[in-house]
């Protein structure tokens, strides 16, 4: 028994006529994006990916335009073909799916977020959310009850039977993320949808979407460019680059172990105040004495930061139980700092 919801296993797309031909050449000799283009007049688009998201964790892919990154999660839900390997979603294989068995995972187990909703102008914004469930020949009274009930979740009570020209862009888009909750879907494909909004707007509604995650536990995927996002939102993070996936991590494994270059540019102008943690740059205490100052165990860099605002000596950092399990100095606080 897995905790997986979602398991893409060495998953590839390549757009052409001669994807197949240009397929075996990248699996065999190793060809670049630019390679596959100027041979087989194809391109690239998902190289060999694989990644797994756990029930209820938010799975960030992030990377530059023209990554993969949204090629990527398109094939969760099959609006987009593999040319090759396998897709895993809640215990049912999609890749080999029938047009049916496709249909209903689409209507009941996935839903998805655009950046550009494409609200129905002529409808209210309670059909506009009701629209799944009418689809599925749900009755009106349970569809009307349901659509109420995501747009209070996205703080529109009031504003079921306005249309969606009297709405701003942050509210339409609260519209479109209470349309693909009313379905009640186990997993959510979000695929940028806070980047066309002003930055104040756009953190408003990413602390909206994460309370809502505590509280209704949707396995999410979210598609970012925006590196900042991607660690305030996610869990896990994976970040692609010319469609391979080069590195997955928790933000904090990202930030503060990069694998390459690539990833390492990426990450330069991130804050470590609130990433890293006392394990991760705590050295063992080997029979060294304590001190008097002391941090738990996930005590933020900002917090550890502080203890050495009255004077330098080093911290021990405690567990649960109050037990001393490390030693921090000022040195490593500011190595971690600087990154």
């Amino acid at each position: 028994m897995t905790d997986m919801q979602i398991e893409c296993r060495n998953l590839w797309k390549i757009y052409g006529a001669r994807a197949e031909q240009a397929l075996k050449a990248v699996q065999e000799e190793g060809l670049t994006k630019d390679e596959v283009r100027d041979k087989y007049d194809c391109v690239l688009g998902v190289r060999d990916a694989s990644f797994s998201v756990k029930k209820g964790e938010i799975f960030c892919i992030m990377g530059l335009s023209g990554s993969g990154k949204s090629t990527l999660v398109r094939h969760i839900n099959r609006l987009i073909e593999p040319t090759a390997g396998e897709i895993h979603v809640a215990g049912q294989r999609v890749d080999t799916m029938d047009e049916a068995r496709l249909r209903q995972l689409r209507a009941e187990t996935i839903g998805m977020v655009f950046q550009h909703m494409a609200l129905w102008p002529h409808r209210t914004l309670a059909e506009n959310v009701a629209f799944g469930l009418e689809v599925r020949d749900v009755p009106l009274d349970k569809r009307r009850t349901a659509a109420d009930a995501a747009l209070a979740s996205m703080d529109l009570t009031g504003w079921e039977d306005h249309y969606p020209d009297q709405l701003s862009g942050g509210m339409q888009q609260r519209v479109g993320l209470a349309r693909a909750l009313a379905a009640d879907p186990d997993i959510l494909l979000m695929d940028e949808p806070f980047s066309a909004l002003d930055p104040l707007i756009r953190r408003q509604l990413q602390d909206q979407f994460l309370t809502l995650s505590q509280k209704v536990n949707k396995t999410t995927v979210f598609i970012t460019h925006d590196l900042d996002e991607a660690i305030r939102m996610g869990d896990q993070i994976a970040i692609m680059n010319d469609g391979l996936i080069v590195q997955t991590g928790t933000p904090e494994e990202i930030v503060t172990n990069p694998k390459d270059a690539y990833v390492a540019e990426f990450v330069k102008g991130i804050s470590r105040v609130s990433l890293v943690r006392a394990e991760t740059i705590m050295h063992p205490l080997e029979g060294r004495s304590t001190t008097p100052k002391t941090v738990p165990l996930g005590s933020e860099l900002g917090e550890i930061m502080d203890e050495f605002m009255g004077d330098q000596a080093p911290v021990t950092v405690v567990d649960p139980d109050g037990s001393a399990v490390g030693m921090i100095s000022i040195a490593d606080a500011l190595r971690a700092l600087r990154g």
